[in-house]
């Protein structure tokens, strides 16, 4: 019984990780100055087709990643995983949808306004995916591929999640450029992100393993 409370809670604390990234994420692309890498591709999709809205778009990404990774990993893929993974990944894409909606009526009337929001966007985006290692159940099919690709190669997992948001930032710069004739869904903010989410995320490990210390050391004194 207790193990199956402690598998419902790391999943809720998972889906709560999942909201505050996609806040995360509404925030950036609020400010206008692109979004995190894996999300700029869709959403410059999104500025040009309205087929889909960003979040389907991020949701027709996730299904490509899953299916890579059955590609990749043949007789080593297992089907919850993917099952589970399909299931989060259109969750996280109607979440995005919900936050991108929620803050939708928020002014941004000056370039300082943007900046506000893309450093708000990374320092939630980054607090969100922490929460989602803390949960510690799932993988979103975009880290989930970038895995994949790890194990089967014999890469650096690290090495090839930098290619592949190298790879995102480029297709959508293109995507932007030819459409819509300026950079629109990957800007400054997007090198931002990229290199700002990482560190946040490492910052609140840090921290809150000096936090555990610090309590333990209380606890015992």
């Amino acid at each position: 019984m207790n193990q199956k409370l402690d598998i419902i809670r790391r999943y809720a604390l998972f889906l709560i990780g999942l909201f505050i990234a996609s806040m995360g994420v509404a925030f950036s692309t609020k400010a206008g100055l692109g979004t995190s890498p894996v999300a700029s591709l869709p959403y410059s999709v999104s500025l040009v087709s309205s087929l889909f809205s960003f979040g389907g778009w991020l949701n027709l990404l996730s299904v490509v990643q899953i299916a890579v990774q059955v590609a990749l990993l043949r007789q080593k893929c297992k089907p919850l995983e993917i099952v589970i993974q399909t299931a989060l990944a259109f969750v996280y894409g109607y979440l995005t949808n919900l936050s991108c909606y929620l803050i939708r009526n928020l002014p941004v009337p000056t370039y300082a306004h943007q900046l506000l929001y893309m450093a708000l966007g990374c320092v939630v985006l980054a607090f969100g995916l922490w929460v989602q290692l803390r949960g510690g159940v799932a993988m979103l099919p975009g880290e989930a591929m970038n895995r994949a690709i790890s194990v089967v190669t014999g890469k650096r997992y690290e090495n090839i999640k930098i290619l592949f948001d190298v790879i995102y930032i480029a297709l959508s710069a293109v995507i932007c450029l030819v459409f819509l004739g300026k950079l629109e869904g990957v800007r400054e903010g997007s090198i931002i992100a990229a290199v700002a989410v990482g560190s946040l995320v490492r910052l609140y490990n840090r921290l809150f393993t000096k936090l555990k210390k610090s309590n333990k050391t209380v606890s015992q004194s």
